[in-house]
């Protein structure tokens, strides 16, 4: 018996999967968070510091947000001071050649960089 192929047209932006991957991931500051963090964990400071213009309120609320919705791990210390670390997820390691690529097209398109190899914070 042969397999059969199914097609899917898609009519409406409303039937758009990268709708949702935006939703998670899009916005002004959620892609450089991810980005950063695809160099290894960081402590809120660290972040906030490496993000000129951001405001703490707006940091902290994305940070709850990609972490609700599975895109990176809060890690607290039982330390006095209190310390926290921000890593990605498996899920949000999955997006690192998404973003790769998205960083190379805009070096490509929007910079009007060369491109010559995968530039990541760490190796696919």
């Amino acid at each position: 018996m042969e397999a059969k192929k199914i097609s899917v047209k898609y009519h409406g932006a409303g039937e758009c999967p990268i709708t949702a991957t935006i939703d998670v991931i899009g916005g002004k500051w959620k892609p450089p968070i991810i980005w950063l963090l695809m160099k290894g964990p960081m402590r809120f400071g660290e972040l906030s510091k490496t993000m000129p213009g951001i405001a703490l309120k707006v940091l902290s609320r994305h940070l709850k947000e990609l972490e609700q919705d599975g895109i990176i791990v809060r890690k607290a210390y039982p330390e006095v001071p209190p310390r926290v670390e921000y890593s990605l997820s498996e899920k949000g390691e999955s997006l690192r050649e998404v973003m790769v690529l998205l960083s190379n097209w805009s070096r490509k398109h929007i910079l009007h960089e060369e491109v010559t190899r995968f530039d990541a914070p760490h190796s696919l």
